[in-house]
């Protein structure tokens, strides 16, 4: 127990809890809008910024957040111009985050090991900047998703009806798209690129399996995501073992339990 003690390990706790509110929470809005696959897709977009950021040596992650942003712009325009096909401009932009990240792996010659900690997660490697940026993440995105709620409401469940009833959606899906890049971007160093959208779309799919109206979906989908985080690094520390991946695999314990109790009450 002498872990949870450890300055490292509380900074990771810290981290994990505030992207375990806004990761699941925007992953909800995403899962709802059918686009689940672009937390892949901006992940891997990042993942290209964070080996450009090691490359010219400026703080990798504000250079993986820039990818992402233009990335997330990229793919809302790729969507209307595809409108019938809006999952092409998922894997238009992941192709070339792919094609980018690995160009500039092959740039890159003493840091290739730091980038794959980016992949896989490296929570216990957070320093107070990191924090930092996960924190004014965390306050960016609850603030306009509490200040717009309503109209996100309307965009997600039906965007035909909001443009027609006045709702300016191309601003709204500028902001999504931008939100996401946000978060996706502070949580590649808490679980990886590889694995952040297991943290969009997991505790997505759990709340919507157990829920009843959007209100309790947003409130369960927060709950499962600490519930996962917090007790997913807490075993990670205590057995030595990766968090990254032992958070996935109690979110993918959660979504079966959260399946067969559907069942049960169904029955």
């Amino acid at each position: 127990m002498d872990i949870l003690t450890a300055e490292f390990f509380q900074r990771a706790l810290i981290g994990g809890a505030l992207i375990a509110v806004t990761a699941p929470l925007m992953g909800l809005f995403l899962v709802l809008r059918r686009l689940a696959m672009i937390g892949d897709t901006l992940a891997h977009v990042s993942i290209a910024g964070v080996a450009l950021g090691f490359l010219i040596e400026v703080y990798p992650v504000a250079v993986g957040l820039v990818f992402a942003i233009l990335a997330s712009f990229a793919i809302e325009m790729l969507r209307r111009m595809y409108r019938t096909y809006a999952e092409l401009s998922i894997a238009i932009i992941m192709s070339g985050g792919i094609a980018l990240a690995s160009l500039l792996f092959t740039m890159g010659k003493g840091f290739n090991l730091d980038v794959t900690s980016y992949m896989f997660g490296s929570i216990y490697t957070l320093d107070r900047t990191d924090l930092l940026v996960i924190a004014a993440v965390t306050v960016i995105v609850l603030t306009m998703v509490l200040i717009h709620k309503k109209e996100l409401f309307l965009l997600t469940f039906d965007e035909d009806a909001a443009a027609v009833s006045g709702l300016p959606v191309k601003y709204f899906n500028i902001m999504l798209s931008i939100l996401t890049a946000l978060v996706i971007s502070a949580s590649i160093k808490i679980v990886g690129a590889l694995l952040v959208s297991a943290l969009l779309t997991i505790p997505a799919a759990c709340s919507l399996a157990l829920s009843r109206s959007f209100k309790s979906a947003i409130i369960l989908v927060v709950i499962i995501g600490e519930l996962a985080v917090l007790a997913g690094l807490w075993f990670a520390g205590v057995w030595n073992l990766a968090p990254g991946g032992t958070i996935v695999l109690l979110l993918i314990g959660i979504l079966a339990v959260s399946i067969m109790t559907k069942r049960i009450i169904r029955a």
